[in-house]
C-alpha cells in the first residue's frame, strides 16, 4: 500500500502499502497532493495576524533529524542563516548551492548509468533522501524519467524488488494480520493521508503474479500523482510470504477489514486506488465497494458502451477475444466477437486489414512492460504506410520510414488519467468515484489532441505537457462534481481553476529562516526594583 498525504500537488501522489502472495500491497500519500506543513511536523506561523513570507515553515525537529529526512532537507541549499537555527552548520560541506546546480549534479551522475534498473535505483534514492528535489527533477523531463520510473523499467524493478528494495515506502499487510491491520496502519509516520494505492500483486503489469515484489507499482504510481506468483516463492532473494495465494472468504475479508481501516483512520474521502488486482478480483471488488467510498480502478474502468463495443476487436494474452473460448469474464464477453480462435497478432494480422478499410486505423498496443506490447510503433507505422494512429502502454521511440517521413508514437498509458482524477477528487472531495467522470476525463484528453499531433502520428497529447493535461482534468472533474452534487466542499468556489492551483504541490524549496520580528523600545522595557 502506498500513500498520499496532505494537501494535493499536480504532480501527484506518493507513498505505498503493499502485500505478499495473500497479503495486500498498499501505497498511501495524497494524489497530486502536497504534504501539508502538519504532516512533515511543521506549522505555519503567523504574528499579529501577519501571514508570513509564502513557503516559510516551522520545524521542532533539529540537528542531524534534519539531514535524515527527506520531507525537510535541502542538501546544501540551507543557507548559512537557516544551518545555524537548525543546527545543521558543520554537518554540511561549506558550499551553498540552488535548486537549479543540485539537478545538474543528479543529471551528472544520472546520465553515467546505462543500465534502466541502475537509473531506478539512484532516483528512488534521491527520493529517499531529498523529496523535493526529487520531484523537480521528475517534472524537469517527464518524458527521460517517467519510463524509468514507471512502466517499463518498474516493470523490472518489480521482477528484481528483493535486490531493490533500500527503505519503506509503504506497507505490506499479509494475511497473517488478519484482525490487526489498523495496527498496522499506526506503522505509517503520516497521519494526513489524501489517496492511497492498494494492490495484491496478482497482476503487475504483463508480468503476471509477482506477489510482495509488486509494491513498485503503488510507488511508481504515486510517485506520478505527485510529478505527474508462484515461481516467486522459490527465490532466495523474494522478501514476502513463502505459501500459496489465499483467495476465497479469507482474502474477501482481509480486504474488508482493510477498507474499514483505512477509512477509520484518514476518514470517508481518502481516495483508495486499486492497482494490478488479477481480472478474477478486479470487477468483483470494484463493484463491492465503488459506491461505499472514494475508490477506483484506473485498469478496468471507463469501458465503452455497447454500440462502440461493436467495432472493438481485442486481444488479450491468450489471442483474439471470441465468442466460444474459455476463461472468459463476462467484461471481455462484451466484446467477444463471431471468428475462429487466434492465438497472435501475427496469425490475426489485424493491422493489415484494418488498413484496407479505415483511412486512419488506430492502434492499441497496450500491454506492460515494452517486450509484452502486440506490435511495435515502428509495425503499425510501416504496415499502415504512415497511416496509422499509433498508441502504446510503454513508450517507443520516434519512427522514421523510407519516405523520410517521421512520426511521434505516445502513450496510451493511464498516467494521463488517474493523476488529474486523483486531483479532482481530493480538492472536491467527491466521496463515490462513477464511471461518468472517466468519460469526462476522456473527453477532456481528447480536447487536448491538436492537428499537428494527429500530423505526427499521436493519439495523446505530447508527454511533455501531461502535467497542463492533469490540471486541465481536475478542474473538470471538480465543474463535474459541483454540477452533479458530488462534491463535499462548500461554499462551492467561483474560480475553479484558482481552487485546483491550491491544491497542486510545488517543489520548490521552503524557508527554515525563523520569522523574527521587533517590538516598540518602551514595550520591551525591563522592570526593575
Amino acid at each position: 500500500m502506498n500513500s498520499l498525504p496532505g494537501r494535493t500537488l499536480l504532480s501527484l501522489c506518493r507513498r505505498p502499502l503493499a502485500a505478499a502472495a495473500g497479503a495486500l500491497r498498499v501505497s498511501g500519500g495524497g494524489v497530486g497532493a502536497v504534504r501539508p506543513p502538519g504532516d512533515l511536523q511543521t506549522t505555519r506561523v503567523c504574528h499579529s495576524g501577519v501571514e508570513p513570507k509564502l513557503g516559510s515553515v516551522s520545524t521542532k525537529k533539529r540537528g542531524y533529524d534534519i539531514t535524515r529526512n527527506p520531507h525537510l532537507n535541502k542538501g546544501m541549499a540551507f543557507t548559512l542563516e537557516e544551518r545555524l537555527q537548525l543546527g545543521i552548520h558543520g554537518l554540511l560541506p561549506p558550499c551553498f548551492l540552488s535548486q537549479d546546480v543540485q539537478v545538474l549534479r543528479v543529471m551528472s551522475s544520472y546520465e553515467t548509468r546505462i543500465n534502466p534498473l541502475d537509473k531506478y535505483i539512484l532516483l528512488m534514492t534521491l527520493q529517499d533522501r531529498n523529496e523535493k528535489l526529487f520531484y523537480r527533477l521528475l517534472t524537469s523531463d517527464i518524458e527521460e524519467f517517467m519510463p524509468i520510473v514507471y512502466t517499463p523499467t518498474v516493470g523490472l524493478a518489480c521482477q528484481q524488488y528483493g535486490l531493490a528494495f533500500r527503505r519503506p515506502r509503504g506497507l505490506f499487510i499479509t494475511i497473517h494480520d488478519k484482525g490487526h491491520i489498523a495496527t498496522v496502519l499506526n506503522s505509517w509516520p503520516e497521519e494526513n493521508i489524501k489517496a492511497i494505492v492498494v494492490s495484491d500483486g496478482e497482476r503487475i503489469l504483463g508480468l503476471g503474479d509477482l506477489g510482495a515484489y509488486g509494491m513498485g507499482i503503488p510507488v511508481g504510481k504515486l510517485a506520478l500523482y505527485t510529478a505527474c506468483g508462484g515461481a516467486l516463492r522459490d527465490d532466495p532473494l523474494y522478501i514476502g510470504l513463502k505459501h500459496k495465494r489465499v483467495r476465497g472468504k479469507e482474502y474477501d475479508d482481509l480486504v474488508d477489514e482493510f477498507m474499514q481501516a483505512v477509512t477509520d483512520k484518514y476518514g470517508m474521502n481518502c481516495l483508495i486506488q486499486f492497482e494490478d488486482f488479477a481480472n478474477s478480483n478486479a470487477f468483483r471488488i470494484l463493484n463491492n465497494y465503488r459506491n461505499r467510498y472514494c475508490t477506483f480502478n484506473d485498469d478496468i474502468q471507463g469501458l465503452p458502451r455497447e454500440e462502440a463495443a461493436k467495432r472493438i476487436w481485442m486481444v488479450d494474452s491468450k489471442g483474439l477475444i471470441v465468442k466460444g473460448r474459455g476463461h472468459l469474464n463476462h467484461e471481455k464477453e462484451e466484446f467477444a466477437h463471431d471468428h475462429p480462435h487466434i492465438k497472435t497478432l501475427e496469425e490475426v494480422n489485424i493491422i493489415k486489414a484494418m488498413a484496407t478499410f479505415n483511412e486512419r486505423p488506430i492502434i492499441f498496443a497496450l500491454s506492460n512492460p515494452t517486450s509484452k506490447a502486440e506490435c511495435t510503433a515502428e509495425q503499425c507505422y510501416t504496415i499502415t504506410e504512415g497511416r496509422g494512429i499509433f498508441a502504446s502502454g510503454s513508450p517507443f521511440n520516434k519512427v522514421t520510414l523510407a519516405d523520410g517521413r517521421t512520426f511521434y508514437p505516445g502513450q496510451g498509458n493511464n498516467a494521463y488519467v488517474f493523476p488529474g482524477v486523483a486531483l479532482g477528487v481530493i480538492a472536491a472531495r467527491v466521496r463515490h468515484i462513477s464511471d461518468d467522470i472517466f468519460l469526462t476525463t476522456a473527453e477532456a484528453i481528447a480536447d487536448m489532441v491538436t492537428e499537428e499531433n494527429l500530423a505526427e502520428g499521436r493519439l495523446y497529447p505530447p508527454l511533455n505537457t501531461i502535467r497542463e493535461v492533469s490540471f486541465k482534468i481536475a478542474v473538470k472533474v471538480v465543474n463535474y462534481a459541483y454540477k452533479h452534487n458530488m462534491a463535499s466542499v462548500y461554499p462551492e468556489p467561483k474560480d475553479k481553476e484558482a481552487f485546483v492551483l491550491s491544491h497542486i504541490y510545488s517543489p520548490d524549496y521552503d524557508s527554515f529562516t525563523l520569522d523574527t520580528y521587533g517590538w516598540p523600545q518602551e514595550a520591551m522595557e525591563v522592570q526593575d526594583v
